[in-house]
């Protein structure tokens, strides 16, 4: 049986709000994005890792360090929109939307990600962790609770589930990664935001809302989405501790740069 073709995709948008420029901004000593896409490299589940952005000078930064890239429009709401767009253009079985602001990424996630594929009537999975006590009521810090068939029940960025007696259950934080198998992915870009997902500020809550099912596996690897500055020092702390050594990397930008690349036709 021939495996699946699985290309992972790591949107990065330029234009960030709470701290814009983000994927560009140095965490030990190379930027955000290096540390996400030489993760994903890392590991062997891969046929290829594609980072999609917006931005010109994101697309200089690949160039000069010889990444895969494609420059998607400004204007696409959400990441799985925009690995939806790089499918236009590469073909797979199974998309891995990995986020450029999560430079704690392990290979180890993306395994846990893939896994449950071996079932094929799983169609999108994505990540739990449980949470921590200060996150607890955190509302960056998305929660999910799922069935006994690790099936997704709901996202939220309230606690869930509620307390009320004391019982003290686990709570699971989410992490915003996700596979799709390509005709789930299709049709996400087909249907319009519902409306838990514009209350909530989750695409994935579109999935659910169109009675699409989400796998949640588990993991024990936690990782800290960086949206402020104090996410920025948590991670950095986190990140010099580690012994990790990058190849030849250029950190820098040619001043004058036109490159070649792809363009998604959405």
């Amino acid at each position: 049986m021939t495996s699946p073709r699985t290309l992972a995709v790591i949107p990065a948008r330029l234009a960030s709000t709470r701290l814009p420029r983000k994927v560009l901004r140095e965490i030990a000593g190379h930027p955000m994005l290096a540390w996400v896409y030489e993760a994903a490299r890392a590991c062997p589940a891969l046929d290829q890792v594609l980072i999609a952005t917006d931005s010109d000078e994101v697309m200089a930064l690949c160039l000069a360090n010889n990444w895969a890239a494609v420059l998607t429009s400004p204007n696409l709401p959400s990441g799985s929109d925009r690995v939806h767009a790089v499918a236009q253009l590469h073909p797979a079985d199974i998309y891995i939307n990995i986020q450029g602001d999560e430079p704690l990424l392990r290979p180890e996630h993306i395994a846990a990600l893939l896994a449950p594929f071996a079932d094929p009537e799983v169609q999108v999975t994505t990540l739990k962790t449980l949470c921590t006590a200060e996150n607890l009521t955190n509302p960056n810090a998305v929660k999910v609770v799922s069935n006994l068939q690790n099936r997704a029940l709901y996202f939220c960025r309230a606690t869930i589930p509620f307390d009320r007696d004391g019982i003290n259950p686990p709570v699971w934080k989410h992490l915003g990664l996700y596979a799709y198998r390509a005709a789930a992915l299709d049709r996400f870009h087909a249907i319009a935001p519902s409306p838990l997902e514009l209350t909530e500020r989750l695409e994935q809550l579109r999935f659910l809302e169109h009675g699409i099912p989400i796998y949640v596996a588990e993991t024990p690897h936690d990782t800290i989405g960086v949206d402020t500055e104090e996410d920025l020092c948590r991670v950095e702390a986190l990140l010099s501790a580690r012994s990790y050594r990058f190849g030849k990397f250029s950190s820098s930008i040619p001043a004058t740069c036109s490159p070649t690349v792809e363009r998604s036709s959405e």
